[in-house]
């Protein structure tokens, strides 16, 4: 793929508390809330970050990135717990390659609601 590219991170939904965030809570173990944060990437090179959302398994975030890409062939959302000390946590990815966007669908098309 290479264009314009513009992605739009509305919310995450059904997140996980993970071992870390477990293993160091105060409170009692299946009610760890996150401070959840998306990373979006195109080709393993970075081209936005959403802020971070306090204590909360459903951040809502509603940030838009943009990106020219040429000779793209996947892109990447990530969703880390931002830690206080340390690296910050893996929570969960999803990745989709362009090429399988565009092989389904007209030149005019956009990708809403995933």
């Amino acid at each position: 793929f290479s264009g314009y590219l513009k992605v739009r991170i509305g919310e995450a939904v059904g997140l996980q508390p993970t071992r870390w965030s477990l293993r160091h809570s105060l409170f009692r173990k299946g009610y760890q809330l996150l401070d959840p944060y998306v990373t979006v990437s195109v080709d393993q090179v970075r081209v936005g970050q959403t802020s971070t959302k306090q204590k909360t398994n459903k951040p809502t975030y509603n940030e838009e990135f943009s990106a020219t890409v040429t000779d793209g062939h996947q892109i990447e959302l990530s969703v880390f717990h931002d830690t206080p000390i340390g690296y910050d946590d893996f929570v969960a990815n999803c990745t989709l390659h362009f090429q399988d966007l565009l092989r389904s669908a007209a030149p005019s098309d956009t990708f809403e609601g995933w």
